[in-house]
């Protein structure tokens, strides 16, 4: 028997030595190029959005300085002759000239409540009053719901 241990005479062990981050593995690299694509699709997206719906913040702009105007000279009737023909420019905008022009009265407000999403709904007094001078001061403020509502949801219909 040898008295002496044969480990003893090994070489410490060689550690290799660290793995770099850099440069990364391709697949990082492909990785990286999608999430770059993915945020700048994501972005012309938004912004086209954004753009698109420029005349809806427009709108809403109009309507609530109509409302202003109304409830500091309380005249009911202006108030639903300036919504309404905000209300026909907002549609002019979204969909065909053809099916909104030559529209008014009761076709008009069918037209407004077909295309809105059931939310609040056009008061009838908007087809009879509003050609009449006398619209309601009880109706004001269903109808600045209901137009708020339409301007906001209406889907956008092309040619």
């Amino acid at each position: 028997m040898n008295p002496q241990d044969p480990l003893a005479n090994l070489h410490p062990l060689r550690e290799p030595l660290a793995v770099s981050w850099w440069p990364p593995a391709p697949g990082w690299w492909l990785l990286l190029a999608l999430g770059i694509g993915c945020g700048v699709a994501l972005t012309l997206f938004l912004v086209r959005r954004y753009r698109r719906n420029r005349y809806r913040r427009q709108a809403l702009q109009r309507l609530a300085q109509v409302r202003k105007n109304y409830l500091s000279d309380g005249d009911a009737a202006q108030f639903a002759t300036q919504t309404n023909a905000l209300l026909k420019a907002v549609a002019l905008t979204a969909y065909p000239r053809r099916k909104v022009a030559g529209s008014s009265g009761r076709q008009w407000l069918e037209f407004l409540r077909q295309q809105e999403a059931a939310a609040a709904p056009f008061p009838e007094q908007l087809a009879l009053g509003l050609y009449r001078g006398d619209f309601p001061d009880s109706e004001v403020t269903v109808l600045h719901t209901a137009a708020r509502h339409w301007i906001r949801r209406h889907e956008v219909e092309r040619d």
